[in-house]
This record gives structure tokens, C-alpha cells and sequence, in this order.
């Protein structure tokens, strides 16, 4: 049977790589694939990788319809075997339902990727609907580590190697930018707690061993 099924995981743990891999191994077996994609980081309509792969892919919008782009793509000749679509919390929870329609509808597999929690750990509304409705959620097995080398279960948003807690929930950037730019850190959940970036670290801001105090509190 056809499944929807959400592969999860923080940022760099490999998720597009995945995502590549099964287009490669579908496509070589002479199966057509669709692949969405929202905010890569290689540009509009674009499937990237850290690894430097790349493919094309079709560039979600607000108020797209996947099911109807799907049903129109089939009546004109086209093919869909398989759908894939990668950075999938950044899409709306109706187009997830969306989603879920083309694997009970039309009988395709669909394959999403994305990040479940956003840099203030809250779920993403796309990643929360993938949650409710995928027939399963794969929680990805390569393990991205935070600075101390502990398992990274948090992203964080970094604006000049600090760590920050408000503004939009989206703003497109990506891991090992420069530290005059809004960039992203995965960390472990104790040193998001203590917005405890690999550069505060590095500055000697807090010891990982000490734990941090409360203004005001005497010890």
C-alpha cells in the first residue's frame, strides 16, 4: 500500500541527502518521481545537500494546491510514481493534508523531509500535521552532534555566534555561516537551555561543568 511517511531530524543530520539517495535509486529503476522543495539553500527549485549534490525540483508557494498540481501534472501525459518533498515544515498544514490525499487518492507514495522544531522548540505547523497524519515517522539515524559532542536534539538560531529566541519563525539560513549573519547551530538540549553557542563556549561565557544562576541569586 501507498504511504505517506515524514523523515525527521535536526539540521545537518542528512535528511536531503536521503532524499536524493531515494530519487537516484527510484529514478534508476526507470520510475518518474515529483519533487517539491520550499527555501533550499542552493535557491528557488532547487534539492541540495551539504555533500554538494543538487537536482531540480518544483518551488512551493503559499496557496499552491499539491493535490490539484499532481492531478494536473497525471492528465497532461505526465508520470508520478513517487513524490518527494523535502523541507516540508515549511509547508502549510492544508498542503500536508494535501499530501496525504495524493498517497489515498491517486495511490502514490509521498516521501517528506524536514526539521520537527523550530529554534525555539516549538513544531513547525507543517511538521506538526506530518506528525498527525504519516502513516509513519522516521526519526533519521545519523546523529548530528552539539559542540560538547553530545547528540544535537535542538536547533538554534545564531545572529553574530549568539544565540537568539524571537523573530519569525522562518528565516532562511544555514549551519557554518559567517558570525555577522543569521546562521543556524544544532545543540543538545542542555546547552540550548543555556543558549550556549559553540562561540560563547569558545569565549569561556559559561563552563559547561557550572551551572548557570539566576540574576540576582546568591550562592
Amino acid at each position: 500500500m501507498p504511504e505517506l511517511v515524514f523523515f525527521s531530524g535536526t539540521m545537518d543530520c542528512g535528511k536531503s541527502t536521503l532524499a536524493l539517495q531515494i530519487e537516484h535509486n527510484r529514478s534508476a529503476r526507470g520510475l518518474a518521481g515529483m519533487i517539491f522543495t520550499r527555501d533550499d539553500r542552493a535557491g528557488e527549485g532547487k534539492l541540495s545537500s551539504r555533500l554538494g549534490l543538487v537536482t531540480d525540483a518544483v518551488e512551493v508557494e503559499d496557496g499552491v494546491d499539491l493535490y490539484a498540481y499532481l492531478v494536473d501534472h497525471l492528465s497532461r501525459g505526465g508520470r508520478a510514481d513517487y513524490v518527494i518533498a523535502d523541507e516540508a515544515q515549511f509547508l502549510a498544514p492544508e498542503q500536508i493534508d494535501q499530501l496525504a490525499r495524493v498517497v489515498d487518492d491517486l495511490e502514490i507514495d509521498v516521501y517528506a523531509f524536514g526539521i520537527t522544531t523550530d529554534f525555539r522548540s516549538k513544531l513547525f505547523p507543517g511538521s506538526q500535521r506530518l506528525v498527525e497524519l504519516a502513516d509513519r515517522v522516521e526519526v533519521l539515524q545519523v546523529e548530528a552532534l552539539c559542540w560538547c559532542g553530545a547528540r544535537a536534539t535542538h536547533n538554534a538560531r545564531t545572529v553574530g555566534g549568539v544565540m537568539v529566541v524571537e523573530g519569525a519563525q522562518v528565516v532562511v539560513g544555514d549551519v557554518n555561516q559567517s558570525e555577522d549573519e543569521v546562521g543556524y547551530e544544532v545543540l543538545c538540549r542542555r546547552h540550548h537551555r543555556r543558549r550556549m553557542t559553540a562561540a560563547s563556549a569558545r569565549a569561556g561565557a559559561l563552563s559547561p561543568d557550572v551551572l548557570p544562576v539566576e540574576p540576582g541569586t546568591r550562592r
